[in-house]
């Protein structure tokens, strides 16, 4: 049940810390993110929030400063929004879920690859 509970509010701060991002955080140093997804504690005392910013390598370290002087204000936002006893210190971070999808992604086409070279071998 719990997990059910955690799940919902996972998603429903992802859903309000990217309308605040979007329409209420000026901080120029943030730019265009998108928040991916939400991790909240099981003591709901923090939350992981993961970005993806359209800028390159350097853009991310702004990104993550804007956001991070940005916190409490989202934080005290979401407290006037959200009916919760407690709301999470934000805690962002970089979604490096593509990355690591490219990185399977080259390693099953190298497998492939060398398989129909071993298999191309074979036949002749």
């Amino acid at each position: 049940m719990a997990s059910k509970r955690l799940a919902r509010l996972n998603e429903q701060l992802k859903r309000e810390i990217s309308e605040l991002v979007r329409r209420q955080v000026r901080d120029p140093r943030v730019g265009l993110v998108t928040i991916t997804s939400v991790e909240v504690a099981g003591d709901l005392s923090s939350a992981r929030v993961y970005i993806r910013a359209q800028a390159q390598h350097d853009g991310w370290t702004e990104s993550l400063a804007g956001l991070k002087a940005a916190a409490p204000f989202l934080r005290q936002a979401l407290g006037q929004s959200l009916r919760l006893r407690r709301v999470p210190e934000l805690r962002f971070q970089k979604d490096h879920s593509l990355d690591h999808a490219r990185r399977i992604e080259e390693i099953l086409s190298d497998v492939t690859r060398t398989s129909l070279d071993k298999e191309e071998e074979s036949l002749e």
